[in-house]
């Protein structure tokens, strides 16, 4: 029976390096891509809800296509696809953001959009009576009580697309599944370095998970105090 030597790991200082640096790329490049997708999914969001000519329909098809392609695929389109026809070179780590930011934003969007349907016109109609033009209302009414609505949908999604992440070391970008993979080339302990990048995807998830618990009771404290 093969025994574990997880101190194969802890003890290098060249691979403790590796899966803090990983650890920090993936956070980094899921949070900027999750506040990118964000914004974007609130302008599709809107689009669709308001069903503005041709901009709705293009809205729909875009949150289709993407919800029901892999994000692999995007990933590898965005960053090998994209450059040869438009003749640009990013690097790595700023295609895989643009490719979790369009994914975020069509998740995102298909969520807000549920959201802002369960606002109650009633409350719309009197803003715009008051004499609020559309889009302050959308703003300062609609999109914050579509938020907080879906506020544990959009948590879930965002730690689902998160561990999903580990998809981009597959074009070079040194994220936490790169820094595993390259230890596990060196070491050949896999089951070891595996058990350690689950218990850290694990770790990661459950801080998210509380910082974003943290951020809902301070921007919505008009709906916790009810």
């Amino acid at each position: 029976m093969t025994s574990l030597r997880f101190f194969e790991i802890y003890r290098n200082p060249e691979y403790l390096w590796l899966l803090a640096q990983g650890a920090f790329v993936s956070a980094v490049l899921t949070v900027g891509g999750g506040l990118c997708g964000f914004i974007c999914a609130v302008v599709l969001a809107a689009v669709r809800h308001y069903k503005v000519p041709v901009l709705a329909q293009l809205a729909a098809c875009y949150v289709e296509f993407i919800r029901n392609t892999p994000l692999i695929v995007q990933m590898f389109f965005i960053a090998f696809g994209l450059p040869l026809l438009l003749g640009y070179q990013w690097p790595f780590w700023a295609h895989a953001l643009l490719a979790l930011s369009v994914n975020f934003s069509a998740y995102f969007a298909e969520i807000l959009r549920a959201g802002l349907a369960s606002v109650g016109d009633g409350q719309v109609e009197a803003a715009e009576a008051l004499g609020l033009p559309r889009w302050l209302c959308f703003l300062k009414i609609s999109l914050p009580q579509a938020v907080a609505t879906m506020y544990p949908s959009l948590n879930s999604q965002f730690i689902f697309l998160f561990l999903t992440t580990g998809v981009i070391s597959e074009i070079g970008v040194t994220d936490l599944t790169w820094a595993g993979l390259y230890i596990d080339s060196r070491s050949f302990r896999s089951f070891e370095v595996f058990f350690t990048l689950t218990i850290i995807y694990l770790l990661m998830s459950l801080t998210f998970k509380s910082m974003l618990a943290v951020l809902h009771d301070r921007l919505f404290t008009w709906k916790v105090a009810r």
